[in-house]
C-alpha cells in the first residue's frame, strides 16, 4: 500500500510539474501576435490551425458557459454535507476526511484560477464584449474537469445503491466530456488553453485521490 501511495503522489507531482513546464513553454515557443488586437500567443502555428479548423460558434460558448453553472450546486452540496456533519458531530475534526480534503481541493482550484487571472499568459482568440479576456488555462475546462471527477469519487462514497451510483457517475462523465469538447469547438479558447486546463486538472485530481487514499489506508478503510 505504501508503494501505491508513493506512486500516486509521484504521478500527481509529475502532472503538476508538467503543467508548470507546459505553461512556461506556452510563453516561449512559437509566440506570434495572432490574437485579437495583435495579442501574442504561444504555439501560434498549432493554435492558429486548430482555431481556423473549428471556427467560432457563439451558441456553443453560451451553452457551455451556462451549463458550467451546474457545477456550483454540486460544490455547495458537498459544502452543506460538511457543515451538517460539523454541526451534528460538534467538531470539525469529526467531519469526514474526504469532505475536508475536498474543501482543500476547491481552494487549490480557486487559487489557480485567481493566479492566472492576475498573471495573464495569453488572451482569448475572440473579443468578449469588445474586450480582451484572459484565456489560459481555460477556467471552464478546469472547473468542470476538477469538480465532476471529484464529485464522482464522492458519490462512490455516499451512494450505496450500485445502479444509482453507476447512472449518476455515467451522467457526470458524459457531461464532462461534452463540456470540454463544447468549449474546444466553440472557438473561444486556444487549443493550448484547453490542454493546460486539462493538465492542471489531472494533476490536482490525482493529488486529491492520493491524499484520500493515504488517509483511508491509515484508517484501514477501503478506497473507492
Amino acid at each position: 500500500m505504501k508503494t501505491t501511495n508513493t506512486k500516486n503522489f509521484i504521478t500527481s507531482a509529475g502532472l503538476l510539474i508538467g503543467f508548470v513546464l507546459f505553461t512556461l513553454m506556452v510563453q516561449c515557443i512559437d509566440v506570434k501576435p495572432i490574437g485579437p488586437q495583435g495579442s501574442p500567443v504561444g504555439f501560434a502555428t498549432l493554435n492558429g490551425w486548430v482555431h481556423n479548423l473549428f471556427g467560432v460558434h457563439w451558441a456553443l460558448y453560451t451553452i457551455t458557459d451556462w451549463a458550467s453553472i451546474l457545477t456550483l450546486p454540486i460544490m455547495l452540496g458537498f459544502a452543506a454535507i460538511g457543515l451538517r456533519q460539523w454541526m451534528q458531530r460538534k467538531s470539525l475534526s469529526k467531519v469526514d476526511s474526504s469532505i475536508i480534503v475536498l474543501g482543500g481541493f476547491y481552494i487549490l482550484v480557486f487559487a489557480c484560477y485567481l493566479f492566472f487571472e492576475c498573471n495573464i499568459i495569453n488572451y482569448r482568440p475572440v473579443l468578449i464584449g469588445g474586450l480582451l479576456e484572459a484565456s489560459y488555462p481555460s477556467s471552464t475546462t478546469m472547473l468542470v474537469l476538477c469538480v465532476m471527477p471529484t464529485a464522482m469519487l464522492q458519490f462512490g462514497r455516499f451512494l450505496k445503491n450500485r445502479k444509482v451510483k453507476n447512472i449518476v457517475n455515467g451522467l457526470c462523465g458524459v457531461f464532462t466530456v461534452l463540456m470540454v469538447m463544447g468549449r474546444l469547438l466553440s472557438g473561444v479558447h486556444w487549443f493550448t488553453d484547453i490542454l493546460g486546463g486539462a493538465l492542471f486538472s489531472a494533476g490536482a485530481i490525482m493529488l486529491y485521490f492520493s491524499v484520500n487514499t493515504l488517509i483511508d489506508s491509515k484508517k484501514g478503510e477501503p478506497t473507492e
